[in-house]
């Protein structure tokens, strides 16, 4: 069998991005929702997929946020988004779908909790975690885990993350940590780019085995003294934005391998999907399945 492992936040933005807005009876905007949620279905009802769980970020911080104050948090989204992720999460476990909703953690880390309890358990072929997000490529082991782009139908599996970061899994987070990401707020080293993080990380793996011997980084003479000089600047930060951007595999997660087995819709989805204004969906989940 093969464990898909969802990654909830993602989708809602892509979908409030991409999907027009629609407005529920009520007056609510969910057209997010409701493109997250017609996503879904149309993923537990595709032959071979069996195993299904979604990670929300429940509230956009996390412990992360008491170590580094520039790290991300729900300022700036939009009020219209941060409020479809309650009906969101009902929607999705009204759909069978098992809903991890982090408070404490965030989404991807029990991603990655997620890939790394099952993906050594009997009977599973392969856990699939479907997201872009560079952060989870930390998650891929060989092709036991990989990661899933559904919006472009790509799969990354180990050498697939070597080829697109220039590093493997184990050195993601360093790689972000000296880049830096956006995302979610990490600033990077100055003058650290992607190539010369990967040429680096490529012969030495993580930060603390950066030699500070220019001459060994393999990278011309000049460029190689200033990232040595601005490496040991900020040496202190960067081994802190390593630590934000390394998962956690250790969420405190109920369910069992079991658990996830999806069964169909719960009989509340009907009137979930009547609540977002999809009759017609409400009709094709209580359908049994195939």
């Amino acid at each position: 069998m093969k464990v898909h492992l969802v990654d909830g936040t993602y989708e809602l933005f892509r979908n409030y991005f991409g999907a027009p807005p629609r407005k529920a009876p009520d007056g609510r905007e969910v057209g997010a929702t409701l493109g997250l949620v017609r996503s879904l279905f149309m993923l537990v009802s595709t032959p071979g997929v069996t195993h299904v769980a979604c990670a929300f970020d429940q509230v956009i911080e996390s412990f992360r946020n008491e170590l580094f104050a520039g790290y991300k948090t729900g300022e700036g989204v939009a009020p219209e988004l941060l409020g479809q992720f309650p009906l969101a999460e009902r929607a999705v476990s009204a759909l069978g779908i098992v809903v991890w909703p982090m408070v404490e953690f965030e989404a991807d880390d029990a991603l990655a909790t997620g890939a790394a309890r099952f993906r050594d358990a009997p009977g599973v072929e392969q856990v699939v975690i479907c997201s872009p997000d560079k952060d989870l490529a930390q998650a891929v082991r060989g092709d036991a885990v990989v990661g899933w782009d559904r919006r472009r139908d790509t799969y990354l599996d180990e050498p697939g993350v070597v080829a697109k970061f220039g590093v493997r899994p184990a050195s993601i987070p360093d790689w972000l940590a000296l880049v830096g990401d956006a995302a979610d707020g990490l600033p990077g080293v100055p003058g650290w780019g992607a190539k010369s993080a990967a040429t680096v990380l490529s012969r030495f793996d993580h930060i603390e085995a950066i030699p500070q011997d220019p001459a060994e980084l393999g990278l011309p003479a000049g460029r190689a003294v200033r990232l040595v000089e601005s490496l040991a600047a900020l040496r202190g930060e960067a081994l802190l934005y390593r630590h934000l951007a390394t998962l956690r595999d250790d969420v405190p997660l109920r369910e069992e391998l079991a658990d996830l087995e999806w069964r169909g819709a719960a009989p509340e989805f009907g009137d979930v999907c009547r609540e977002l204004g999809d009759g017609k969906l409400a009709e094709r989940g209580a359908a049994p399945r195939a």
